[in-house]
């Protein structure tokens, strides 16, 4: 039997195959048609609610936007030069002083680092970069990217820490010094948590009866 409409299948047939020609060229890659039709797998979940309370402020890192810990507020004896009145130097008395005597700085040898090497002698306030510029307390995962280049870019891409709240936008990461102590950045070693075989004994037992 023959098509009764024969120029309007071949008018469909050329206008499908005009219609991905041009879809696909859209797109230089597959990466890019991927990002542009995928939809965010979160849907309608905010972790707003979840943020309510806590100090954060915004930074820009290469090309993510995200929220940190505010950490002026959470340093107990900020600002520092309400007793660093002076640059360091002059403050000595003649005397080896140490007025943060309960900190000590398990970080790497003394021969190349000691607490100028981060805290900036002449405005304790500021943290001090391997180049000499300031860099503000609330912004110390700069300091901490000098060294730690590799952890720092995971750390932006949110591979690498944890996170104030959930995975929900708006993203809000903790910073390095949430997680690490910037004088002794190793975690302690522990032993694991051991499995209580009794209590799983007492517990079946229990089921049984």
């Amino acid at each position: 039997m023959k098509n009764k409409y024969p120029t309007y299948g071949f008018f469909l047939v050329l206008l499908m195959v005009f219609s991905s020609c041009k879809n696909e060229a859209d797109y230089h890659t597959i990466t890019d048609k991927i990002e542009a039709e995928q939809k965010p797998y979160h849907g309608d979940l905010t972790s707003e609610e979840l943020l309510t309370g806590t100090e954060l402020i915004k930074i820009t890192e290469g090309e993510f936007t995200f929220l940190i810990p505010e950490r002026k507020g959470q340093v107990k004896s900020f600002a520092c030069i309400e007793c660093h009145s002076k640059p360091l130097q002059q403050m000595g008395n003649g005397k080896e002083t140490k007025a943060h005597w309960d900190i000590k700085i398990n970080h790497a040898s003394v021969a190349s680092m000691n607490c100028a090497t981060c805290h900036n002698p002449e405005n304790m306030n500021n943290f001090n970069s391997l180049t000499g510029k300031d860099i503000d307390f609330n912004l110390s995962h700069k300091l901490c990217a000098q060294c730690h280049s590799s952890q720092f870019e995971d750390w932006k891409g949110g591979a690498h820490g944890k996170k104030v709240a959930g995975w929900a936008p708006p993203r809000a990461s903790m910073t390095c010094v949430n997680c690490h102590n910037p004088h002794s950045p190793s975690f302690e070693p522990r032993w694991p948590v051991q499995f209580n075989t009794q209590k799983v004994i007492e517990r079946n037992e229990g089921l049984e009866h």
